[in-house]
Order: structure tokens, then C-alpha cells, then sequence
């Protein structure tokens, strides 16, 4: 990348103090009188002053400094911050600048995940369920299984299915069924077609969704807006992460893998915020649905001038567009390395492109499959959804009653663990970051349990209940939610990580409609502390999978990482 302009920050001396180029180290201190007739030479001025001068002398010089963009010579792009007497404090980093565009523009395909879920379907009932207090003592809590946003209550009442049960739960479950398809098809899709074109193609299905859902006069109609963008979301969710690995440089594919977190965390605040007007306007939903599609054009837009994955574009043969993109995306240095990592894989696959789902119970692909599934599962019964869907009751245990505000808190929370991802992730790596997640979830899970059981005082209780939820979605957000989705392709082979992905969202999916299935049966059978005391429990089992399974990949190319596995199982930290 060429140099930008480079800015020199001068700041001039301070009027009635020497100049500058008069006050040099071991030289003579020179005064000037105000009045041009009156001059005067002081050859040993006061020490204090001249102390003073020279301390003065040295900040001054600490502040001019010039800002010089430089190419190192592996194409890195770094901004170098140079005092004008040659000496430098440091150089920023600017090496993820080239990919950061095309990365951004397929998260953009989790920001419209995230807005759809925002406003996810989850029907409310009213029921009454018994929390434990106290060993001694319960309190009865109302409508505790309300999920849904106040959109899609005008929906169903509009449209005639309020307080159906069964048509309720049929607009979640084709939701997650869409997405279940989605996901077992992607895997072929972007073999066939790559993961750009792939990703245009599956957007359409989400824009006609979005419309049909928004123009919807029918149930019916309703349903199959819903089973689109299920089936989308299905798609993107795979794609997306295949996508920013296969693109992204080695040294950044952490931090701009985290990128898909962080779409999905403002997607949801932004159906948040747009949804506020529901609550006065009961056909607001519909407008609701038709701002969804606006994200979608934007994607098809964006991924027409994105670039294609190089490693996709090496497999079938266009080696001159993969060096190409290499050469603006990682630097000139990094075009014959990468070309040699990725055809040592093909020529290890023996050339044949045409995979197999059967190939994923051969060796090495079952392993990635296993992890990536095992990961996916751990991942849902750790409990996330169940404590989303009671983080606005516990928000109201202390006086918070706005469904949107709790939801807005939980939000917000999650958009910060996300961030710190972003950081953290090629910096600490995604198996200590993983670890870390897990076992701070365990934690406020058990600190939850403490403090619905515990005889506390009653202000204590609610408070440490609003920190350790609150402790918990961060801990997610840090590392359970984007690690997840990072390692699975990189642990992946290049021949089947498409079909690896495919599988192990396809579990996410499975598991995802059992806990949203049986949860709050469970918790009118046996309470909420024993149901959390099990999702901290699962926690510090992922903490402990995670520890004797996970490989790190922090810093090593795909290849790297996938010639390695062939000889050696997911596990121990190598």
C-alpha cells in the first residue's frame, strides 16, 4: 500500500523563553530584551533556571514529531511516529487496514442476523413459576416466559393467531428449521461457488422474507417470510466465518473474525432501538421488516466489489486472481509463501474437488467435525438463551421494568465482551480465551445460584443476580460466542471446511430448538437454581473440553495449522 501524506506537528517556543535554535545541549543560554536597542548576553545563568530551560527544551522536542506511513519490506503497511531528531516511540500497526473493508461488508450478513433475532418470534404465555428463595421459602413469578418484542405481539394479534399456541410456536421452529436447511446446504454452495458469490445468491431469500413477512395479510404468509429468512440466516452464518478466515492475514484472522460477533451484537441493538415506536404504533411491525431488507441490498452491493476467498480461487485453478489478491490483501512478500502452503494442501488432497459428506467420518476430517460439533453443543447447553430469556425478570427484581432498557443493558454488555474479543483474541489466543470464557460463566452461574438460594438481604440477592447475569453474557460475548466460530474453520480442512462448518451450525441449530424446547418446562419442574447450577456445570465442562481438545491456532496460517492435524489429533496446546 503507498504511503500517505505524512503531518508534522511543530509546536513553536514559547514567547519570552529561548529559541530553539539558539538552546542547544552544552551551548550558551541567549536573551533578547523586548525593546530591538537593548541586548544583553548571560554566559552562566541561574541553575535553576537553566534547568527549567532545558526540561522545557526536551518537551518541546518530545512533541515535534512527524508521522511517516512506511511499507516494511513483507508488505506489512505501519505508521511509524518519529521524532525530528531521528529517534521513534513506536509504529502502528496497519497491516489488517487492506482486508478490514472486505471483511466488514460480509459481517454485515451477521449485523441482519442479528436484527432478525432481535426481534425473534419467541411466543409468550402466561404461566406461573416457583423460583427458590430461600430453603424455607418460594415467591411466584408471572409471566416469566415472556421473550417476545412488543413487534411481534401486534404481528400475531393483528393477524389474528394471538394466544394460539401452536401457530406461535410454528413461526419460532420454521425460524430455526430455515436456518437447520440453510446450514446443511451451504457447505456445497460455496464449494461449488465460493463463498462471494454464495453469499449474494443466499441474501435474496433474506430480502424476500423480510418483504413477504412485511406485506404479510395471512398466517401463511407470515410463515413462509420466516422459513426464508431462516434458511438465509442459515447460509450467512455458515459462510461468513469460512469467509473472513480464508481472506483475512494470519496475523489478524482473530481479530477480524471477531468482527461477525460484533455484527450480530449491533444488529440486535439496532432492532432494539427501531422496535421503540412499537409500543405505540401496532403496525409498526411491518416497517420493522421492511428496514430489515435495507442491510441486504447492501450486502449484495458490497460483495460485488469484495474479493473471492484466494484459497477457493486456487483450488479451481485461477492462480494469477489468488496472487493478485494476496499480493493487496497481505503484501508482495507473502504471494509465493501463501501459493506454496496452499497447493502442498491440494496436492496432499490429491487434487479431486468433489467432496463428500461421508469424507467427514474418514481421518483427519472427523476429528475437526467432532470438535466443531462438541463445541456447538457445549456452547448452547451452557445456557445462553436460557439466561437472555430471563435477564429482563431479573432486571425487574430491581426496579428496571422496561423489557427494552434490560434488553438495551444486555445488549450493551454483550457489544463490550465483543470488543474485548476483538482485542484480546490474537493477542492471549482462542484457546485461553476460550477457558477463560467458560469458566467465567461457571462462575456467575454459580454466583446466580447463591444468590436466588441464600438467606440474603434482599437488595444484596437482586444486585449480585444483576452482576453475575450481566458477568455471564460478558464472559459469553469475550470468547464462548466468537472463538466458536473462529476455530472451527481453522481447525477445518481446506477440502471440507465447508461441510465441516455446515455440520457443526447444523448441530448449533439442533440444539439451539431443544433448549428454547424444554427450558421453561424444566424450570417449572425443578426451579431456576437447579437449572443454572446445570449451566455452570456444563461451563466448567466446556472450560475442561476446551483445555484437553483445543489446538491453538494464534499465528499460524490455515495450512499451517491443517498439515499439522493430519499427523496429530485436536488436542493439548502446540
Amino acid at each position: 500500500m503507498e504511503a500517505t501524506a505524512a503531518a508534522t506537528l511543530i509546536y513553536s517556543p514559547f514567547n519570552g523563553l529561548p529559541s530553539k535554535k539558539f538552546l542547544n545541549a552544552g551551548s550558551e543560554l541567549q536573551f533578547f530584551s523586548p525593546h530591538k536597542s537593548v541586548h544583553f548576553r548571560r554566559p552562566k545563568p541561574n541553575k535553576q533556571f537553566s534547568v527549567w530551560a532545558l526540561q522545557k527544551q526536551q518537551n518541546q522536542q518530545k512533541q515535534e514529531v512527524t508521522q511517516i506511513p512506511i511499507q516494511n519490506p513483507d508488505g506489512e503497511v505501519k505508521e511509524s511516529i518519529r521524532r525530528e531528531d531521528g529517534g521513534s516511540w513506536g509504529e502502528i500497526d496497519l497491516g489488517w487496514l487492506p482486508a478490514f473493508p472486505h471483511v466488514l461488508t460480509a459481517s454485515m450478513a451477521n449485523f441482519l442476523f442479528g436484527y432478525h433475532i432481535g426481534k425473534s418470534p419467541y411466543h409468550a404465555h402466561e404461566t406461573s413459576i416457583v423460583i427458590d428463595k430461600t430453603i424455607d421459602e418460594c415467591r411466584l413469578i408471572n409471566d416469566l416466559c415472556r421473550v417476545m418484542n412488543g413487534p411481534i405481539i401486534s404481528l400475531a394479534r393483528e393477524l389474528g393467531f394471538e394466544g394460539n399456541s401452536i401457530l406461535e410456536g410454528l413461526v419460532v421452529s420454521i425460524f430455526i428449521a430455515g436456518a437447520f436447511i440453510g446450514s446443511l446446504v451451504s457447505g456445497s454452495l460455496v464449494d461449488k461457488f465460493g463463498c462471494r458469490r454464495t453469499l449474494q445468491f443466499d441474501t435474496i431469500p433474506l430480502i424476500v422474507g423480510a418483504l413477504l413477512s412485511a406485506q404479510a395479510d395471512s398466517v401463511d404468509e407470515v410463515l413462509w417470510g420466516r422459513f426464508l429468512v431462516g434458511l438465509g440466516i442459515g447460509v450467512n452464518t455458515v459462510l461468513v466465518p469460512i469467509y473472513i478466515s480464508e481472506v483475512a492475514p494470519t496475523k489478524y484472522r482473530g481479530s477480524l473474525g471477531s468482527l461477525c460477533q460484533i455484527g450480530t451484537c449491533l444488529g440486535i441493538i439496532a432492532s432494539l432501538f427501531i422496535g421503540i415506536p412499537a409500543e405505540n404504533d401496532p403496525h409498526w411491525w411491518r416497517t420493522m421488516l421492511y428496514i430489515a431488507s435495507i442491510p441486504g441490498f447492501i450486502l449484495i452491493v458490497g460483495m460485488q466489489l469484495a474479493v473471492e476467498s484466494p484459497r477457493w480461487l486456487c483450488k479451481m485453478g485461477r492462480l494469477h486472481d489468488a496472487q493478485a489478491i494476496i499480493r493487496n490483501l497481505w503484501g508482495p512478500s507473502e504471494v509465493d509463501k501463501a501459493i506454496e502452503e496452499f497447493r502442498s494442501v491440494l496436492n496432499g488432497d490429491g487434487g479431486d474437488m468433489n467432496t463428500k459428506w461421508s469424507e467427514l467420518l474418514e481421518e483427519p476430517h472427523y476429528k475437526a467435525a467432532l470438535v466443531g460439533g462438541a463445541l456447538f453443543l457445549l456452547q448452547q447447553f451452557a445456557g445462553i438463551n436460557g439466561v437472555l430469556y430471563f435477564s429482563s425478570l431479573t432486571f425487574q427484581d430491581v426496579g428496571i421494568s422496561s423489557a427494552a432498557l434490560a434488553s438495551l443493558y444486555v445488549g450493551l454488555t454483550n457489544f463490550a465482551g465483543a470488543l474485548s474479543a476483538l482485542y484480546l483474541i490474537d493477542k492471549q489466543g482462542r484457546r485461553r480465551l476460550l477457558i477463560g470464557s467458560y469458566l467465567g460463566m461457571a462462575i456467575s452461574m454459580f454466583l446466580t445460584v447463591y444468590a436466588i438460594s441464600s438467606p440474603l438481604d434482599e437488595d444484596f440477592s437482586h444486585n449480585l443476580s444483576i452482576l453475575s447475569t450481566l458477568g455471564y453474557i460478558y464472559s459469553f460475548a469475550i470468547g464462548a460466542g466468537p472463538v466458536t466460530g473462529i476455530i472451527i474453520p481453522e481447525l477445518s480442512s481446506s477440502r471440507m471446511r465447508g461441510k465441516i462448518m455446515s455440520f457443526s451450525f447444523s448441530v448449533h441449530w439442533v440444539c439451539n430448538f431443544l433448549v428454547g424446547l424444554f427450558f421453561l418446562e424444566l424450570v417449572k419442574t425443578f426451579g431456576v437454581a437447579p437449572i443454572y447450577m446445570g449451566f455452570g456445570g456444563v461451563s466448567l465442562l466446556s472450560a475442561i473440553f476446551a483445555y484437553s481438545f483445543i489446538v491453538e491456532t494464534k499465528g499460524r496460517s490455515l495450512e499451517e495449522i491443517e498439515l499439522s492435524l493430519r499427523s496429530q489429533p485436536p488436542g493439548g496446546d502446540n
